[in-house]
């Protein structure tokens, strides 16, 4: 297939993938779908679409699958609602390059960032949409030096993709993919429409042409929050707000120990919490003992738990 760019110098646009089912962090996904599951109080995609704003970004579209009622009234969140946010819902999963082709019409002729909706970071969103002007390439991938997933092979100027996961039987990866990454129009031409459909066949094609781009951002924070020890860690290690919200109430005697309490929560007088997160309007009773636990349900919580989701 021919390589045609088609984008401008600026992106101006974000599409956050929310779709997903949120497997590795169930029983907390039960709730709500894992862009809406609280960071510091504040939705995950909430996050997301901050760092976006950061770099110039007004425009967001946003995904949905998995309990799709649980949006209702995001866009009317405070610190988002001056926004312009499209939600479109997949009745069926479309997966990631799905998900792009479904919202071509909204893309139009215009570049887009790609944010994974379960990411956290505090990467220079800027520099990744400069280089990806700058390269006239049709993706180009935000890529950290460290972590577990080294997945990415780059060539000698690494500003190019050459392999992912050796599929391509080129090298093997140095480089942890981010989750996050700029698109200009021409690559949804790679994808097959009204299919089910991951972008990695897509970006393997484009790598095996040499016009997978790539940038290293070593620089800030970056967390994938998608299990449950990566997000109680997020809550010991981030100071992103108040860990007790001004709406919470807290019992006297109470003992609260680097744990995060949403708002609207009642911890009753007398219990003990360590290194949990409460997620908002939670009810703590006077005999509860929780240790490295998240009370996501709304049912109240008492008794021993040590490692649980209640």
């Amino acid at each position: 297939m021919p390589i045609r760019t088609r984008q401008s110098s600026a992106v101006t646009q974000a599409f956050i993938l929310g779709a997903g089912l949120g497997t590795r962090l169930q029983p907390l996904t039960s709730r709500l779908p894992k862009p809406l599951v609280p960071l510091f109080h504040q939705p995950l995609a909430e996050w997301a679409m901050a760092a976006c704003v950061n770099a110039g970004i007004q425009r967001f579209a946003i995904n949905t699958h998995h309990l799709p009622n649980a949006w209702d009234g995001f866009s009317h969140r405070a610190g988002i609602r001056n926004l312009h946010i499209s939600l479109f819902h997949e009745p069926v999963l479309l997966e990631t390059g799905g998900g792009l082709k479904n919202i071509e019409s909204w893309i139009g002729n215009e570049s887009v960032l790609v944010h994974n909706g379960d990411i956290f970071s505090t990467l220079r969103l800027d520099k990744l949409i400069a280089a990806h002007a700058a390269s006239g390439l049709p993706v180009t991938l935000a890529l950290r030096s460290e972590g577990e997933a080294k997945h990415i092979a780059l060539d000698p100027s690494m500003t190019r993709v050459t392999d992912i996961r050796r599929r391509l039987g080129r090298a093997e990866g140095t480089h942890v993919f981010s989750g996050i990454y700029c698109i200009s129009p021409a690559f949804l031409e790679w994808l097959p429409a009204g299919e089910k459909v991951s972008v990695i066949p897509a970006f393997l094609d484009l790598a095996q042409l040499g016009q997978l781009g790539a940038i290293v951002l070593d620089e800030g924070l970056w967390l994938d929050l998608g299990d449950r020890e990566s997000y109680l860690q997020a809550h010991r290690e981030l100071n992103l707000g108040p860990a007790i919200h001004p709406l919470a109430e807290i019992g006297t005697g109470a003992i609260i120990g680097n744990s995060i309490i949403g708002p609207g929560t009642v911890v009753a007088p007398g219990a003990i919490i360590r290194d949990s997160v409460i997620w908002s309007g939670g009810r703590i009773a006077s005999d509860a003992v929780l240790d490295h636990c998240i009370v996501y349900s709304g049912e109240p919580a008492g008794g021993i738990h040590r490692h649980e989701d209640l």
